[in-house]
């Protein structure tokens, strides 16, 4: 006599039936479908044994439910995006809620790489130098009038030039006679010292230093023989001015200092 072989749960003879195993127990179509079936986002119904059953983040269609919200075209084994638990096809995705290129104004499609700089976004290959039309990339630049420039670019157009170098002045420059300098290049005619921030005087439209000064053209005290540069020095709080000398000794008066 043929041993039975009945559905775990109804118990109905499964001779001649199709049959589903589950952990090893084996159930009618129906049961099965009953029991363990997924439930379709779209239609709601079951998703049963005949049918390919699609999955994404621990939801479920039947392959003919698996399609774009907005277009209806099937997603069946193409890329697609999510919005509010809605499925989207990549270009209806791209349409409604993707970035449009500030440059092209085209969509900037998902997966695709987009720059973005003070709300804007841009295709790769739109943004560029405004002088130059070279794709900027991860390079530095600068923002100027509603347009974007490579920082080589925006030296030569806008930078001040050096009087002394001719090449452009991006930090630490100083003016003299209305001109340009970088600090480097401002220096001693005769000592080639840095004069920035210190106290100089001119001969010729040439910059000295005040001991270069002194040295090569104030008048020699004849007692003394240093130089009488008539400048001011403060020390101790007093004014000291050299008036005349007498012998070596140089005779010294002084003014009180007025704040």
């Amino acid at each position: 006599m043929t041993e039975r072989y009945d559905c775990h749960y109804c118990k109905e003879s499964l001779f001649g039936n199709k049959y589903v195993l589950r952990e090893e127990n084996p159930y009618c179509v129906k049961c099965y479908e009953s029991l363990y079936s997924n439930t379709c986002e779209d239609c709601k119904k079951p998703i049963g044994c005949n049918t390919r059953d699609l999955s994404y983040k621990d939801h479920h269609w039947h392959e003919e439910c698996f399609q774009c919200f907005q277009c209806k075209r099937s997603l069946v084994d193409k890329p697609f995006s999510t919005k509010d638990d809605q499925l989207l096809c990549t270009e209806c995705y791209s349409n409604e809620y993707s970035s449009k290129c500030h440059e092209c104004k085209k969509t900037i499609m998902p997966g695709s790489r987009k720059m973005e700089h003070k709300g804007n976004s841009w295709h790769e290959t739109c943004f560029t130098c405004q002088r130059c039309q070279q794709p900027i990339g991860t390079k530095s630049f600068i923002p100027k009038e509603n347009h974007n420039f490579c920082v080589p670019c925006y030296e030569k157009q806008f930078a001040m030039q050096c009087v002394h170098c001719k090449k452009p002045i991006t930090t630490g420059g100083v003016t003299y006679r209305d001109q340009p300098w970088h600090k480097d290049c401002f220096l001693c005619t005769g000592c080639k010292q840095q004069l920035s921030g210190q106290r100089f005087t001119s001969r010729d439209d040439f910059a000295y230093c005040l001991n270069c000064f002194c040295n090569l053209y104030a008048k020699k005290c004849a007692s003394c023989t240093t130089p009488i540069s008539g400048k001011l020095s403060i020390h101790l709080g007093v004014l000291q001015i050299h008036i005349l000398c007498s012998g070596h000794t140089p005779i010294i008066r002084t003014l009180q200092h007025v704040e």
